[in-house]
């Protein structure tokens, strides 16, 4: 399907980000790339086809900005705590200035957003739906990673804390936890297949402490046919979303 490219200024990260667009109606549904970080992966993948359904019936508006992923995660050689304070810094973009980009796209100030990612992608999209459920209404994460400390050496830090689900998650309680109650629903999606070690692990994991919190969701496991691959990840997408956007 035909999208839209743009670069949209942001102070937070101090540069454009670019960002691909598909659809002309419906939910919007921020898309997180995994490792690789691009804005094009999705239509690169294959996705957007596999999304175009849901596309061409107004059900849906897909926004796939990229991230910076490379300065937080995957550029091994920098001090952990430096790559940290990136994600922080991209969290406030999306905060800041991507949440008000993509509701002003829609013409509304408070309209509600999705949000799914795969792989590194997928911890991004829970993490923004645990952190800020009024914003992010539904997320499906598909074979994430949601013990960050595995990603940065083992480095930890208050900073690491508040953006690594399986420390913060156990802890919830009182008025932090009712938020994500009221507001929000997790789906939590992982293969027994090739290359899901660790993802598998951290996925089971999580969705035990969403059990014992009561956060609505699902954790959904599928079998050992089930790598960690785009081929997968399209099943995937298509169940989850026909259930969810039918």
């Amino acid at each position: 399907m035909n999208g839209r490219h743009q670069l949209i200024d942001s102070p937070e990260l101090g540069r454009k980000v670019h960002i691909w667009t598909f659809g002309w109606w419906g939910m919007p549904v921020v898309v997180f790339p995994s490792a690789a970080g691009f804005a094009h992966e999705w239509q690169a993948q294959g996705m957007i086809d596999t999304l175009g359904p849901w596309l061409r019936a107004g059900k849906i508006k897909l926004y796939c900005p990229e991230s910076n992923v490379a300065e937080a995660w995957t550029r091994k050689e920098s001090d952990p705590a430096w790559r940290i304070g990136r994600h922080s810094v991209y969290e406030r973009f999306v905060m800041d200035t991507l949440v008000p980009w993509i509701r002003a796209d829609c013409r509304s100030e408070a309209m509600p957003l999705a949000t799914t990612g795969c792989s590194l992608g997928g911890m991004y999209a829970v993490n923004m739906a645990l952190k800020h459920p009024e914003t992010f209404r539904w997320a499906l994460g598909m074979s994430g990673r949601y013990d960050v400390r595995n990603l940065n050496g083992g480095f930890d830090s208050a900073e690491v804390y508040f953006h690594n689900p399986l420390a913060y998650v156990p802890s919830l309680g009182g008025e932090a936890l009712e938020r994500i109650r009221r507001n929000t629903e997790i789906q939590l999606v992982c293969g027994r297949g090739a290359y899901e070690e660790g993802c598998i692990e951290e996925t089971l994991a999580l969705g035990a402490w969403f059990r014992r919190k009561g956060i609505p969701g699902e954790t959904d496991i599928w079998g050992t046919e089930w790598k960690h691959d785009w081929s997968s990840w399209k099943r995937q997408v298509v169940k989850h979303f026909s259930r969810r956007f039918a």
